[in-house]
């Protein structure tokens, strides 16, 4: 007998959130704790290149080690870099927090994606088959959009 034949594919799944006041809530706390994580990182990036210098010239003896400016320039620019690098970081999670605030409660927006595995035999429609969303509101599954 000829059994038909299937294939068992992966599928990228998108995940929509409903916009609720639980949900802006525990949005704008995450990135403010992630805002708040990002500042103690500058500051303890500072702090260490302190301490870094500090210990460099401490080592400078007599004779002064010709390489010593070099690497406490060598320190200070690690610790520019670094903290323009955090810096960025917390300019995107501040817009991400603005964002959040300006959403309007009931809106629908894209949190993320995930997958899932779909069996399609011939005859299926693969583009129908491959655009699958998930409707979440405070954490329930409201709804599946697509074939799943």
């Amino acid at each position: 007998m000829n059994e038909p034949k299937s294939l068992l594919l992966k599928r990228p799944v998108t995940l929509k959130v409903i916009v609720t006041q639980r949900w802006k809530d525990e949005a704008q706390q995450q990135l403010q704790a992630q805002i708040d994580q990002i500042e103690a990182q500058i500051q303890q990036l500072e702090t260490q290149g302190q301490r870094a210098i500090a210990e460099l010239q401490k080592q400078t003896t007599t004779p002064p080690n010709p390489e010593t400016p070099q690497q406490i320039r060598s320190v200070q620019s690690q610790v520019e870099r670094k903290q323009r690098e955090a810096i960025e970081r917390k300019n995107q999670a501040l817009q991400q927090l603005q964002q959040v605030q300006l959403l309007e409660l009931g809106k629908e927006v894209a949190q993320g994606q995930m997958d899932s595995f779909v069996r399609i035999e011939s005859g299926d429609n693969l583009v129908r088959k491959m655009q699958v969303e998930i409707v979440i509101r405070d954490g329930v599954v409201e709804e599946i959009r697509g074939d799943a």
